[in-house]
């Protein structure tokens, strides 16, 4: 595997933040030494996280998975509590959530509260998007996010937390002048998923937050065709995968191997990987995430 400035010899400094179990992102276990990665509640977080986890496994360190631990609030707690190591996030959407203007590695950096810190940036993107049905978009005209006030009510299929992220309701209102009174949330807890994406060709929403790397299939695993309506006023910042730690508790070299592996992996890399795990194939994290680091041998 092509990982640079990788662990030649694993650091045995104690670590008192351990795994956890899902059932509460809170709870301290396993042993001290092992890097503890934890994952957001969609798939996309979970394969990333897999990836990390294989490729500190290949360089000999001890890791555990603490899969699907919820949304940002809940993880970012868990990560500040110490029950996890490390969590797979976005640069755009970290750096808002704790009250920046995203534009780099540098603002990123500055916006993080004193007990995490960032690794490097990964070249790879995944932004949230507005889509809609293509038949909708012809009907109405729908081609930029500006475009859906053409609509006399705007229903977003999307996580519950949506509703107040910067680029959600009140983004429309304060960038696209949207009138707020006729936006509402339809909140379903599967980060863009089937349910979203049936919701969305169903009507129980006529807009749905779907990730730009997430293919747009429908529960029975056909593909929903619907389009991404485009965002000129940059409503949505780039949204670039990085690595968060909780600052001091990585083994030694633990966040080289991470960001070698990061550099390597690519936006398509991304709609590649989901697609095989939402997919007809079904595939587990695990597996595309071992099938991914073997690829950089």
């Amino acid at each position: 595997m092509k990982l640079t400035a990788a662990a030649g010899a694993i650091a045995l400094a104690t670590l008192t933040l351990t795994a956890c179990g899902s059932d509460d992102p809170f709870a301290v276990s396993g042993e001290a030494g092992t890097v503890v990665i934890g994952t957001a509640n969609f798939p996309e977080s979970e394969i990333i996280g897999q990836i990390w986890a294989e490729a500190l496994r290949q360089e000999g360190f001890d890791v555990d998975v603490n899969s699907g631990i919820g949304s940002r609030e809940v993880y970012l707690g868990a990560l500040q509590e110490g029950s996890i190591n490390v969590v797979p996030e976005y640069s755009g959407n970290l750096t808002q959530f704790y009250g920046g203007t995203p534009a780099d590695e540098a603002a990123l950096a500055e916006a993080l509260p004193d007990d995490l810190e960032a690794g490097d940036f990964s070249p790879a993107e995944s932004k949230d998007a507005y889509r809609v049905t293509r038949q909708l978009a012809d009907e109405r005209g729908l081609g930029t996010i500006a475009d859906l006030d053409k609509l006399d009510q705007i229903t977003i299929a999307a996580p519950p937390e949506f509703a107040e992220r910067p680029y959600g309701p009140a983004g429309l209102s304060d960038i696209y002048g949207i009138d707020a009174a006729k936006i509402s949330v339809n909140p379903i807890s599967d980060g863009g998923g089937p349910l979203t994406v049936q919701a969305l060709v169903e009507g129980a929403a006529n807009v749905g937050n779907i990730f730009t790397t997430s293919p747009a299939l429908l529960s029975n695993g056909e593909e929903a065709d619907v389009v991404i309506l485009e965002d000129p006023e940059n409503l949505i910042p780039p949204q670039n995968v990085v690595p968060v730690i909780k600052a001091g508790s990585l083994p030694d070299g633990a966040l080289d191997v991470i960001n070698s592996v990061n550099a390597q992996l690519t936006t398509e890399d991304l709609v590649e990987m989901n697609l095989r795990n939402v997919g007809p194939e079904r595939a587990e994290p695990s597996a595309i995430a071992q099938d991914f680091v073997s690829s950089l041998s």
